[in-house]
């Protein structure tokens, strides 16, 4: 966090000056470690073993905050009798499907609920990142679920937790992650002293953490020990996720994602949502609690948004313009769609795939093969320039004579050449002005699209097909200033806000959103930052004129509402759980929810409050239902469905591993995503012959002079003059044994690449002792590239394509290869060099790895229904 979010991390500092003990966990000891009381060394891709550790430690002591666990977490829900652990299994749960490499849910799911809450087969679920319409709210839950509040049932949530960590023992640490026994217990013991009424404790990740392929699970085994130590909603509690920058937040909340509409709701799939009732039905699962239940009115009002008065309940809104799923659409199955001749044309903006995505050979490959290519930046990028000045120029896969893409640069506008706001990783939205005028021909994204738009609908104006009614039926009508005719950034806020069709008043809450057209609502999380027709965002009132809680510092989605599930920071009957993290609380007297949040709760809901039989949504919830957004009202220490890869956290080895899985026969997750492509590869590992090919383990991350890929920082002269070339960490015994010198050569190959980089030796990175025997890591920045006032090889060049199921995001943390002295060879003997390994290896191209590595056991498994369709 020193590191990577250094202005951030000034709090951390305040806080350890206040007594807070800070751990650090990473592979390399950074700026971070160096102002932690404790540093930890990792094994790249062992997280999860260590969470697990903490799990065991909290329940083998019986550490949780019971009282807390009991009332706002499912440990006391009871799990079907079909359900069988990777601990029965080796390393699978039940239900798997060796056939389609996925899990039937069927089996996970809650008591009396095994046909009527699971998402089914997952195979389909997984194309379409089914998992990460999740990412705010749970999974279908229908109905009462059977509990024993005693925790005793040997399949209630709270048993079987205790059972699948039972092995997740301080030797078993030491030996999958290499880090000390003693050192394991320092860090579980002060992390559960943090926990009760009195005390909480904060865990913070960053973006490094969901780029595996066991991500989701990385962050799922966080959440349950926080979970455990009744540290979610509660103050100087919770996970806070460090995004990669300024507004990443935004751009999963109003989404540059394939799988998502604002306000995460789904986007929908042609063959399961086919009318308007069926997609609703689908986000508010009729029968379960929460806020999810009003599903309609969010849905129907985004629609309103983006078609007017041509939205009416009569045509469902025009939901029938609205563009479906057919699978996968991410990005890096649209690069090998690329490569394959499959999609003609590509907009590029806010990334630089060619040296910032993983595989960046077929990056360049795919944009290689296309009719035309548009690229909005600040600078000439080398997702602009590759077909020119790439290394597949120098290797001949490239001739830019015969390139066939028509390359398109349209200069951007930097964020202090344009209004509007940045949501930050705490959800907060602050508005930014404009400080001065872009030069020349730069433009802000709005005045792109909007004008583009503009341009579209002119030349379709005349048409008569069908096709063309969803864009020539756009409320495209935003206000306009300036010479170049700049539109509206408030104007735009105002529609993302919501506001009342008729009157045109702007919503207060997204509580006033209605399902009968007459509201249109952008983003119904974010109802409210133009309540009163005042642009809440803007706010900048000093901390030293408000309270700590700061409400009049921006605005928070949703409601200005500053911890998410606060409800939990008062005990069942609403009282604060002590004076001392007083936050929200039920005032009897009243007859309301008060504190010094908006409380994440209804208002007048008190804590004695029950639901009638047969209700759902909101009214469903009691009144000691803190997790208002779960289909049971609860947190989920067991998640039923919606994690594709089990209800619960289970060690897998990364893709690319040098050893052995030290706790089950299955090596890598099952249900990782592979692509079967000539162009992509795994390394092998263990029990994959030839292993030994690749024998280190490499790691990337940022450095704190540079950003993302470079684009930005490293066309600044005082910051490329900070870090002026690509570079590699080593160890001392590293570099004994790979025969490299300090500020030397290196290059670095794997069965995708070979990259050189100057070598620096240092004790940054420790040597581990894993399962009896020693691991080198080393690590590298991956800010380089081939243009700018400083360049060098991308280190991104050496991970292929493996993706978290749940999400679709690539594992870049962690991969496998060899390091030889000297710098890397040019021209086609660069591929001679991969070639050679790749033989070596037993690489052949487009040939999918091993995904089970053990006898699948599945009596819970899709044969118990009888056969079934495969979905693929």
């Amino acid at each position: 966090m020193a590191e990577a979010h250094p202005v951030g991390f000034q709090w951390v500092m305040e806080a350890k000056r206040r007594g807070a003990k800070v751990f650090h966990v990473d592979p390399r000891f950074t700026r971070t470690s160096a102002v932690a009381d404790t540093y930890l060394p990792i094994r790249a891709g062992t997280d999860i073993a260590l969470l697990g550790g903490v799990v065991r430690y909290i329940l083998d002591n019986e550490l949780d905050f019971r009282e807390y666990v009991l009332a706002y977490t499912n440990a006391a829900t009871i799990v079907s009798e079909r359900f069988e652990d990777t601990e029965d299994g080796d390393g699978f749960f039940s239900g798997f499907d060796p056939e389609t490499g996925s899990y039937v849910q069927d089996s996970w799911q809650y008591e009396g609920h095994e046909s009527d809450s699971g998402s089914g087969h997952t195979a389909k679920e997984r194309d379409s990142a089914a998992g990460l319409r999740h990412e705010s709210h749970g999974a279908q839950v229908s109905g009462k679920t059977q509990r024993d509040e005693t925790l005793q049932h040997p399949r209630c949530v709270y048993q079987i937790l205790k059972r699948h960590f039972a092995r997740y023992t301080p030797e078993m640490v030491e030996r999958v992650c290499g880090i000390p026994r003693e050192k394991f217990l320092e860090l579980a013991q002060a992390w559960t002293e943090n926990s009760g009424r009195e005390r909480t404790g904060c865990l913070i990740y960053s973006v490094g953490w969901t780029q595996h392929s066991v991500g989701v699970q990385y962050i799922r085994t966080g959440a349950i020990i926080q979970l455990l130590l009744g540290n979610m909603g509660r103050p100087g509690g919770g996970v806070l996720a460090l995004r990669g920058h300024a507004s990443i937040q935004g751009s999963t909340d109003i989404p540059t994602l394939f799988n998502l509409l604002p306000g995460y709701l789904p986007m929908p799939h042609h063959a399961d949502h086919r009318t308007f009732d069926e997609w609703v039905d689908s986000i508010r699962h009729p029968g379960q609690k929460g806020f999810w239940g009003n599903s309609r009115a969010y849905a129907a009002s985004l629609l309103k948004a983006y078609w007017g008065e041509k939205a009416t309940p009569e045509n469902d809104f025009c939901y029938g313009y609205m563009p479906r799923m057919t699978g996968d659409h991410g990005t890096y199955q649209q690069v090998l769609n690329m490569i394959d001749g499959k999609i003609k044309g590509y907009f590029l903006l806010g990334q630089n795939p060619a040296v910032g995505s993983a595989h960046g050979r077929a990056q360049r490959l795919g944009m290689a093969n296309l009719d035309w290519l548009v690229v909005r930046d600040l600078f000439m990028i080398e997702s602009a320039t590759f077909w020119k000045n790439g290394p597949e120029v120098a290797t001949g896969e490239i001739v830019p004579e015969q390139c066939r893409t028509e390359v398109f640069f349209l200069p951007a506008a930097s964020h202090v050449e344009k209004e509007g706001t940045f949501t930050q990783t705490q959800r907060l939205l602050q508005w930014r002005e404009k400080a001065l005028d872009p030069p020349n021909d730069a433009r802000s994204e709005l005045w792109f699209f909007y004008h583009l738009g503009l341009r579209l609908r002119e030349k379709l104006a005349d048409s008569d097909h069908p096709r063309d009614r969803a864009l020539l039926d756009l409320a495209w009508d935003y206000p306009t200033h300036g010479q170049h005719a700049e539109p509206s950034a408030e104007a735009v806020l105002r529609e993302i806000n919501g506001y009342d069709v008729t009157t045109g008043r702007p919503l207060a809450s997204f509580a006033e959103a209605k399902d009968d057209g007459s509201t249109a609502v952008g983003c119904w999380i974010y109802t409210g930052v133009y309540a009163d027709g005042v642009n809440q965002a803007a706010r900048r009132k000093s901390r030293h004129e408000q309270d700590w809680v700061a409400a009049e510092w921006g605005w928070a989605w949703p409601a200005n509402r500053r911890t998410l599930y606060n409800r939990a920071s008062a005990d069942p009957q609403g009282r604060p759980w002590s004076e001392r993290k007083r936050y929200v609380w039920w005032d009897s007297e009243a007859g309301e929810w008060t504190g010094h949040d908006v409380p994440d709760f209804e208002k007048t809901k008190p804590p004695s409050y029950r639901p009638p039989q047969g209700a759902s949504g909101p009214e469903a919830l009691a009144g000691d239902d803190a997790f208002v957004m779960q289909g049971d009202g609860k947190g989920w220490l067991y998640a039923p469905s919606g994690v594709l890869d089990g209800p619960l956290p289970t060690h897998y080895e990364p893709a690319e591993s040098p050893m052995r899985n030290p706790l089950y026969g299955q090596q890598s997750n099952p249900m990782r995503k592979v692509y079967d492509h000539p162009v992509n590869s795994v390394n092998p590992s263990p029990p994959q012959e030839h292993s030994q090919v690749f024998p280190y383990v490499f790691t990337v991350s940022r450095l704190t002079e540079h950003h993302t890929a470079g684009g930005m920082s490293r066309m600044v002269r005082p910051l490329a003059e900070l870090q002026p070339e690509m570079f590699v960490e080593v160890s001392p015994e590293l570099a004994a044994e790979a025969g490299v010198a300090h500020l030397g050569w290196a290059h670095l190959i794997s069965g995708r690449a070979v990259i050189e980089a100057k070598v620096l030796v240092t004790d940054r990175l420790t040597p581990l002792r894993v399962d009896g025997r020693v691991i080198h890591q080393l690590w590298l920045p991956y800010h380089f590239g081939f243009e700018g006032m400083v360049t060098g090889d991308s280190a991104n060049d050496l991970f292929g394509i493996t993706l978290d199921p749940n999400v679709l995001i690539q594992e870049s943390k962690i991969g496998t290869c060899d390091v030889r002295p000297g710098r890397r060879p040019t021209g086609p003997a660069l591929l001679d060099l991969v070639e050679e390994y790749r033989r070596r290896a037993g690489i052949v191209p487009g040939r999918r790895p091993p995904m089970v590595t053990t006898e699948v056991r599945h009596p819970a498994g899709p044969s118990d229904d009888g056969p079934r369709e495969n979905p693929e």
